[in-house]
């Protein structure tokens, strides 16, 4: 049966490249009728940041990548990894534990990524090694421990890293290179897990294009229903109409925050159509549908109200979602004490 794995360090939060290698390992299991191992290789301690791996895990489950066994950590088979390299390596004069010119054990009896790579994938019976090609230069060590240790390596899979458009690899710095950054900017979870199945396993470096990342953040946020757009912006349900339009979940935020704020009130422009409003608002059931915010608006319209001066009245903005959607958001008595004349 193919096997594969997806191996995070815990020394930060999940980077988008990370997540681009577990999509690919996540989409390769499921087009062979296999399984994907979800490995934390902890061995460097020293590196290890506390909260990463519950992050990364996170992260994964956030972006509905779904792992068959796992998490396994490194760091609790580190007996096995030692035994390992007692069977093909020399002990030298400081207590290390070597193959060649590489080190298999530190002094400290710690191992090292190498072995213990190569020790797990074997014992997980990992069949397809599928990562970034920056660990390129690990492989040919990493098939000659698994040979030395009587064993036939897996197949190694080598996709193109993303890049910044200096060519370099992306950033940590940059706060759309991790996971939890693109979170905090506000982009769905589908659109970044749609933008990563796009590009599929590339075989060469490709340019993190954050323009065609945003388009996708527009048309998973265009696919939720109104209940589930609110929700994702922590808004009450009534709020979802009017959120309709928002690039990315920071600006419905932002929207949902200012409908929910009474502006100060100030003299208006057309009291007559603040007084017909209030009439029918007062008409009106307290929760409007869609249909009966619409026809509000177009019975305005029809003796001709001053569109303009209700929606300052409303949300002390000149522009802003429909206003249809603006009388959904606000329930009849908050509405009518927002459209109230000064004085």
């Amino acid at each position: 049966m193919v096997k594969v794995r997806f191996a995070p360090s815990p020394t930060g939060s999940l980077h988008l490249g990370g997540a681009l290698t577990a999509v690919a390992n996540r989409r390769f299991a499921d087009e062979h009728g296999g399984a994907l191992v979800l490995r934390i290789d902890d061995t460097d301690a020293a590196r290890a940041v506390p909260g990463a791996e519950a992050g990364i895990l996170r992260d994964l489950e956030w972006l509905g990548i779904e792992w068959d066994e796992g998490p396994v950590r490194q760091s609790a088979r580190a007996a096995r990894h030692v035994e390992a390299a007692r069977g093909i390596g020399a002990v030298d004069a400081e207590g290390a534990v070597r193959f060649g010119r590489a080190t298999l054990v530190r002094p400290d009896g710690r191992p090292t990524y190498q072995l213990a790579s190569v020790v797990d994938d074997l014992d997980l019976g990992i069949t397809h090694v599928i990562r970034g090609k920056d660990l390129l230069p690990s492989t040919a060590l990493q098939v000659e421990i698994a040979r030395a240790l009587g064993a036939e390596p897996p197949e190694y899979v080598h996709h193109g890293l993303l890049v910044g458009d200096d060519g370099r690899k992306l950033s940590k710095r940059e706060r759309a290179a991790s996971v939890t950054g693109l979170r905090e900017l506000g982009i769905p979870a589908e659109a970044v897990r749609a933008y990563l199945e796009e590009l599929g396993l590339p075989r060469g470096d490709v340019r993190f294009d954050e323009a065609r990342l945003r388009r996708l953040a527009v048309e998973a946020l265009g696919a939720l229903s109104d209940e589930e757009l609110a929700a994702r912006a922590g808004a009450d349900q009534r709020f979802g109409p009017a959120l309709r339009g928002a690039r990315d979940l920071v600006e419905a935020r932002e929207t949902a925050g200012r409908l929910a704020r009474r502006p100060e009130p100030a003299a208006t422009a057309s009291p007559e159509t603040l007084r017909r409003f209030r009439e029918l608002r007062e008409g009106a059931p307290d929760d409007l549908d869609k249909e009966t915010a619409k026809v509000i608006v177009r019975e305005l319209k029809a003796v001709g109200g001053d569109l303009r001066a209700l929606r300052l009245a409303l949300t002390g903005a000149e522009r802003g979602p429909e206003l249809w959607a603006v009388l959904v958001a606000l329930p009849r008595e908050e509405a009518l004490a927002r459209a109230a004349l000064p004085g």
